[in-house]
Order: C-alpha cells, then sequence, then structure tokens
C-alpha cells in the first residue's frame, strides 16, 4: 500500500530551511550551464554531436513526468551483476523479471530505464519504444573468488544500437590499476556510440583502496569526484552519473607526509567550495564544464530513510545546479506502489518551481 503523501518540506525535516534557502557564494549560478526546455539546442547546437545524437538525448529528456522540463528521473537495474541477482532482488523477487524493471519505470513517470544487455534485450520489442532504454556495456561482475573489483565490457555498441537504445552507459572506476584500460575502452565506445547516433552516460566512480586515509573513506569527496567528472566530460560524456559529495579534501588527505598525489590548489576549498552539500555538489557540476554535460547523482543503497533520503539528495542536486537523479535500489527493493511513489517524489522536487538553483 502507498504511503502517506508528505510535502518535501516535511521529509527534508530540520534540513529544510537550510537546504532550501541556501545560496551558493562558491560559484555564481550565473557562470552555470543549467538545465532547460531547450537543453539540447543550447549545449549540442555548437558541438560536433551528429543530429541523430541531438535527436536521442531530446527523445530521453522528452519522456515521462519530467518530460520537457530539461531534467532527468531515471531508474538504473544493473545490481543483478554489480551486486548479484539475490541480494539485490531479495526483498522484492518480483525484479528477477525483466518486464517488471521496465514496468515500474513506466508507472514511475521515468525518462528512461537502464539496464543490462540481458534484461533490456529480453523485452526490447515489447518496450524499446515505449520508454528510452539506457543499455549498460560493462559491469563488475561479483563471481570472481576472490572477488576483485574490475569493469569489463558485457556486449557491443552495435547490440545496444540494434535493439533500440537511445543511450549507453558505462563505468569507469577513476583511481583503479585498471583504469588506464577502462578508459581507453570506454572511449572508443562512446565515440562508436555517437557515431551511431545514441547519446552516453558515464558512471564515474572513484576506486582506491588509498582514498581511505585514516579510517576516513575520501571516495566521494568533492575533490575526488569532481575530477573524475572532469576527465568523464573529457571522454565526451553527454551525462555524468556521480554520487553525492559526502565530504571533502580528498587530495589534500593523500599528499600528507610523504604521500604524493595528484595536484591541487588550497582555492579549491577556500573560494569554490564550503562544507556545505550545496557547495559540495556545484563543484561537480562545475567539474562537467559548468554544465555543459548534465550531472545526475545517484540514489544510493536502501535503507530505513529512503524516502527522505531521495528528496535531500534530489533537492540538493537541483540547486547545485544538476540534471537530475538516478535511483534505483530504493525503488525497486519495495512492493511497486511505494516505489512508484518514491520516484513521484524525486520527480516533484524537479516540477516545484519554488525550488530553485541556489
Amino acid at each position: 500500500m502507498a504511503l502517506a503523501k508528505k510535502s518535501i518540506e516535511e521529509l527534508l525535516g530540520d534540513e529544510a530551511e537550510d537546504l532550501l534557502t541556501h545560496e551558493c557564494e562558491t560559484i555564481p549560478k550565473e557562470k552555470l550551464n543549467l538545465p532547460s526546455p531547450t537543453y539540447v539546442d543550447d549545449m549540442l547546437g555548437g558541438s560536433d554531436r551528429n543530429p541523430r545524437v541531438m535527436r536521442s538525448l531530446q527523445t530521453l529528456l522528452d519522456n515521462g513526468r519530467l518530460g520537457g522540463t530539461g531534467y532527468l528521473s531515471i531508474l538504473p537495474v544493473d545490481q543483478g551483476v554489480e551486486h548479484s541477482g539475490g541480494a539485490s532482488f531479495a526483498p522484492n523477487p518480483d525484479y528477477f523479471d525483466p518486464e517488471k524493471i521496465v514496468q515500474l519505470a513506466i508507472e514511475g513517470g521515468c525518462n528512461g530505464v537502464a539496464s543490462t544487455f540481458g534484461v533490456l534485450g529480453s523485452v526490447a520489442r515489447k518496450y524499446a519504444h515505449k520508454i528510452p532504454f539506457i543499455v549498460k556495456i560493462n559491469h563488475n561482475e561479483l563471481m570472481t573468488y576472490p572477488n576483485t573489483y574490475d569493469q569489463i565490457m558485457f556486449g557491443s555498441v552495435e547490440r545496444a544500437f540494434d535493439m533500440g537504445a537511445v543511450a549507453v552507459g558505462a563505468t569507469i572506476y577513476f583511481g583503479s590499476e585498471e583504469s588506464n584500460r577502462q578508459i581507453q575502452e570506454v572511449a572508443k565506445a562512446f565515440e562508436r556510440a555517437h557515431e551511431l547516433g545514441m547519446a552516453t552516460i558515464l558512471w564515474c566512480y572513484t576506486r582506491n583502496s588509498a582514498f581511505k586515509v585514516d579510517g576516513k573513506d575520501y571516495h566521494s569527496a568533492a575533490d575526488l569526484t569532481g575530477q573524475a567528472n572532469h576527465l568523464g566530460v573529457t571522454l565526451q560524456a553527454d551525462i555524468i552519473k556521480q554520487k553525492q559529495p559526502t565530504t571533502n579534501g580528498g587530495y589534500k588527505a593523500l599528499n600528507m607526509g610523504d604521500s604524493s598525489y595528484g595536484k591541487l590548489d588550497e582555492d579549491i576549498y577556500d573560494k569554490l567550495s564550503s562544507d556545505h552539500p550545496i557547495d559540495l555538489t556545484r563543484y561537480q557540476v562545475a567539474n562537467d564544464y559548468m554544465g555543459r554535460a548534465g550531472l545526475i547523482n545517484s540514489g544510493g543503497s536502501s535503507g530505513k530513510n529512503d524516502f527522505a533520503q531521495a528528496v535531500r539528495t534530489a533537492v540538493i542536486n537541483k540547486r547545485a545546479g544538476g540534471m537530475g537523479l538516478i535511483s534505483g535500489r530504493k525503488a525497486f527493493q519495495r512492493p511497486m506502489d511505494e516505489g512508484i511513489q518514491l520516484l513521484n517524489f524525486i520527480q516533484d522536487v524537479y516540477l516545484d518551481d519554488n525550488i530553485t538553483v541556489a
């Protein structure tokens, strides 16, 4: 049974006033390229993307409850590979069936559904013309013992094109030992996808055990994830998918004592960001060529306060200048009617004209 409807302010709780009234004093919003109904014309019209890519991206932006706003709500379900099918679908075994995944995206008013070759291919003839498909072309499989963490290709860009996808998605573990190979593979795949007229979405994840320093995890630091984003747009990703930052100072921590890593400038921390979550996310947007490539943040794992956490993430993303949310486990690891409601709550943030860019 669907939960009682709550307001965005109620879900934000004690953080409501801070998150809804904060004004960025770091990178001003006037310098950003913001999502809008004319986003494709404004951002791609002067680029080297061919008309077919522009059409594909417009198709994605025109679908669902957020259609025509410039914002995105995407349902991603590749966890059957990345986190194992049993662990992912045990909370609601219905989603072992690919059709249920696509139906959740449609009923939930999403712009598109992102999943594997197997999931989307199994229902392509029935649904590829009803909701935009985003085919995830590489994965980290969780069967190798001991578990390893490496994104490997599961199929070809041409296969995604043949099943009617409007976009392909890929992950790179920036900072890992395997990242150089992954960068080259994804660069080649994205070039081919653009040739065929598909848009490209890059999951820009940081991964290295060294990113945990003195018990603190910097994988979600704004400075490290911002640079991962910057590498992603260098590979010509049209949309960047990134975890929302929870801290900063990754480069600082990795340059303490005898350790030396990358390059940094104190202005990153003193002028271009602050400790506020909207300012931290604004720094991610800035690294996406000031918003020329849209930033979609991930919804994270499912837990006790999914509705509140999803709305909080959406408010921060929108007010930072981001393009939307890509939320999976919070939506599919529960009864379908509740999953639809959660997705609608996220979309309501982007549809609310009173929630403005900070």
